[in-house]
């Protein structure tokens, strides 16, 4: 870990999983008028799915399989929300935010791809897994608690019609063929 990483690891506030589960249930009501975040909800439990499988995993082939599938999930989420989401929060009243956003997103690209450099049997690959696993979980938490339900509430049916139909069609498009198992 770098001394960067440490910095921020230690600087980040860590929820408890009752402020996530409580956050998560509040965004899924949100999700009612705002079907996009339904869609970004169930991105998220997946990724966390996908964050178990790499650390789980038996072998390093395994764990490098599981690895790029996490990459592959994380990109296309992420690509959909900088589309989408991020510029919408930023026409609203979130400036701030999205550019959080936007730098949190980047930053776990980064330590992904730092991953590729370790052995993914060792010590130091589950601790940089750690790492990236409690960041983007901050991440989904800041997103989950404030920042999308504050957009689910904006601009009406006919805006959230679009940002639903924009994220679905920004994260198709990456995923491509593996977008319909999820």
């Amino acid at each position: 870990m770098s001394i960067i990483d440490k910095v921020v690891a230690a600087v980040t506030p860590l929820e408890s999983e009752e402020a996530r589960r409580s956050a998560r249930a509040s965004a899924r009501q949100a999700a009612n008028e705002a079907p996009w975040l339904g869609r970004v909800l169930d991105h998220h439990q997946q990724i966390e799915e996908a964050f178990a499988a790499v650390k789980e995993a038996g072998d390093a082939n395994g764990r490098r399989r599981a690895q790029k599938w996490l990459g592959t999930l994380l990109t296309g989420h992420s690509l959909a929300e900088e589309a989408v989401l991020y510029p919408a929060m930023a026409l609203g009243d979130q400036k701030g935010h999205a550019t959080a956003a936007y730098s949190e997103q980047s930053g776990a690209k980064i330590n992904l791809a730092a991953l590729e450099t370790l052995d993914p049997m060792s010590q130091e690959y589950l601790g940089k897994l750690e790492h990236v696993r409690g960041a983007v979980a901050h991440h989904v938490y800041e997103e989950e608690s404030k920042w999308f339900p504050a957009l689910a509430s904006q601009g009406g049916a006919a805006l959230q019609m679009r940002l639903s139909s924009r994220y679905t069609e920004e994260f198709d498009r990456y995923m491509g063929a593996d977008a319909a198992g999820l």
